[in-house]
Order: C-alpha cells, then sequence, then structure tokens
C-alpha cells in the first residue's frame, strides 16, 4: 500500500475532520469541504486503486467520487428526509458501486434527489419550493437537471424561475459542483417570481411551452408488504387521480408500479412514502424525454393501461405471498422482464 492511502485505523479521524464543519449551512466554506470530503473518500480505500487505463475513464472516476461526497454531504447538512430525499436507491447505489472499483460499467440510471425548502413571502406566510435534482454521469463537468416547482408559481413564473436558475449557473458554475449554490439561489429569490407581472413575457413563456420537453417517468416502487386495505385503496385512487398506470401486488414482498408525467410520478410517490411504512423504496426509475410530447406521446409509451391490483396465486399461513414466477410471467409479456432481477436478485424463468 502506498504512503498516500492512510491506515484503517486512521481512517476514520480523517473522514471525521473532512466533514466536522458539514452541519454549517451556509455557502461558505462548501467547496473546500466537499474537497476534502473527497480526498477523505479516495484515503479510505484500503485496497490500491487499479490503474485505470485511459484518461475518459479516469475523469468519469473523478466525476463519480465528487457526486457521491457531494450528496454525502448534502445528507449530513440536511439530515431531514423532508428536506433532502435520494428518489432513487438503485441509482445511488450503482453510483457507489462503481466509485469502489466493483464494477467497471458505468451506471445506466442517474442519481435523482430532491430538496425542499421553506421560505417566506413579504406577506409574512411561508411558501415551500420543490427542487428536483438529477446528476448527470458526467456532472459537474456538465450541469445537473433542476426543476423548481411550487403550488403558488403560475406556469408562465415557474419557466421563467427555472430559466433564471439555469442562465445563474452557468455563468458561476461551469464546470463545479454547484447544488447547494442552486439550492441558496432559490432560496433568496424563488419567493420574488410569485408576485412578478409577467404580461411583457408571456409571449415567451408561450414559446418556451411549446417547445419544452416533457419527461414520461416510471417508479418501481419496492415495499417490504402492502396489507392495508385503505393503503390499497389510496394506491388505486391517487394513481386514477393522477392519470397514473401501472400495477400493485399486494402482500409480502409489495411491489407497485407507476407510469406517466414526471410531475403525476413525483407526487404520487411524495403521497405514499408520507404513510406509515417498515419499508418502502423507490428500486428502479425509467425517465424518457419526449420532445414536445404531447397525449399521444405519451400513451405510446405505457406499458400497463390502467393501474390495477394484481394477486397471483397468493399462499402461505395468511395467504399474503404471491406466486413470483406468475409476477415474471407478467412482467415478461409487458415488457419489463429484466426488472424482475432488481427486485428479488435473480433471473427469472417462464412458466410455460
Amino acid at each position: 500500500m502506498s504512503d498516500s492511502c492512510c491506515s484503517q485505523s486512521e481512517a476514520p479521524r480523517v473522514l471525521a475532520e473532512a466533514t466536522a464543519a458539514v452541519c454549517r449551512r451556509s455557502e461558505s466554506g462548501f467547496r473546500r469541504r466537499l474537497a476534502a470530503a473527497v480526498g477523505a473518500r479516495r484515503q479510505l480505500r484500503v485496497i490500491p486503486v487499479p490503474h485505470l487505463p485511459g484518461t475518459t475513464k479516469m475523469a468519469n472516476q473523478e466525476a463519480a467520487e465528487i457526486q457521491i461526497s457531494e450528496l454525502d454531504l448534502l445528507s449530513s447538512m440536511f439530515p431531514y428526509e423532508e428536506e433532502f430525499a435520494v428518489t432513487d436507491q438503485l441509482a445511488l447505489a450503482e453510483l457507489k458501486h462503481y466509485v469502489e472499483n466493483e464494477s467497471a460499467e458505468v451506471p445506466s440510471s442517474k442519481v435523482q434527489f430532491i430538496l425542499n425548502i421553506k421560505t417566506e413571502v413579504p406577506n409574512a406566510s411561508t411558501v415551500e419550493f420543490s427542487i428536483s435534482c438529477a446528476l448527470p454521469f458526467k456532472y459537474p463537468s456538465v450541469l445537473p437537471e433542476i426543476t423548481v416547482r411550487s403550488s403558488l408559481l403560475s406556469r408562465s413564473q415557474q419557466i421563467l424561475l427555472n430559466s433564471d436558475l439555469k442562465t445563474y449557473l452557468m455563468q458561476n458554475f461551469s464546470g463545479e459542483p454547484c447544488i447547494l449554490s442552486a439550492r441558496e439561489w432559490v432560496k433568496d429569490h424563488a419567493a420574488a417570481y410569485i408576485d412578478k407581472d409577467l404580461s411583457s413575457f408571456s409571449m415567451a413563456a408561450s414559446d418556451a411551452t411549446k417547445s419544452e420537453v416533457t419527461t414520461f417517468t416510471r417508479l418501481w416502487i419496492y415495499s417490504h408488504h402492502i396489507y392495508n386495505k385503505q393503503k390499497r385503496k389510496n394506491i388505486i385512487d391517487w394513481a386514477k387521480e393522477l392519470s397514473l398506470s401501472g400495477f400493485c401486488m399486494p402482500g409480502k414482498p409489495g411491489v407497485v408500479c407507476v407510469e406517466g408525467l414526471q410531475s403525476s410520478c413525483e407526487e404520487f410517490w411524495s403521497r405514499i412514502k408520507r404513510l406509515t411504512w417498515k419499508r418502502i423504496l423507490i428500486r428502479h426509475r425509467e425517465d424518457v424525454s419526449l420532445e414536445g410530447g404531447g397525449h399521444a406521446e405519451i400513451q405510446k409509451q405505457r406499458k400497463f393501461p390502467t393501474l390495477e391490483e394484481k394477486c397471483f396465486d397468493a399462499h402461505g399461513a395468511r395467504g399474503n405471498h404471491m406466486d413470483l414466477g406468475q409476477l415474471y410471467n407478467f412482467l415478461e409479456e409487458k415488457g419489463c422482464a429484466d426488472i424482475f432481477q432488481m427486485y428479488f436478485g435473480v433471473e427469472g424463468h417462464s412458466r410455460g
């Protein structure tokens, strides 16, 4: 082992020193702490890193390390789920797997998460803004995908706010980590957009709406179990309200798939996760960008006509275990057979 790598006994101290000031929420010093955390993460490797041929692979490794370190810092600074929540745990696991040199394959999904901010408007009321973020694999060499939403923003106000935020990031943070800076900008400026008179902006907003990219999303949700009748009713009712299709398999484990507009899927997830669960998470997420996507384009992406509850030969003492072979056949029919291994860690097999 080279002198540049610390011993196992020293590693916790190095990491602790790198993140000692992390709970201070000001932007000051964030970049320095992020650099220290990246350095500490590299020192924590007790196995020498194999030589990576080619600058592209080395750059990918560095970008992945920066993403993990930035997410770790954000998690420490905003420890409560209502402040910060990773919405695709599988993508995060893939990224960590890649960073630890256990996989040579570039992660297939972007890490996605949500930051929520509460700020005051001039009339002293409190407004909540939701910042949905997705990190392209080459981030921070490229900008993150960020969308700010609030129930009090009109369509035109939201478009202008997101356009101004993107301009701010392009001008100030090209090639640098910028999630906390984006959050600070939203906290300082977003409330002002609620009362903005956008009459002069209406034409531009109309054009932007026409050219805006629509995102179709499919969420694969895993739960330790789904028994409660009210929860099962909520899943079906909320999906219908939000124009989502998919299916729900109750029992142990529980499987929920919803698909439709990205904003509707995110609203569905925000409602579901607030309920009481032993364990629930997004196992996988699929996003498809549709240029000027209308109703017809969205319908073409759907694999399920509606959302319905599916039971597959329930058995067991409580009748709470489903026949997973039948589930695999169902997924295969819908063109989703690869999802089975993501859920259960084994390959499924068709039954005649």
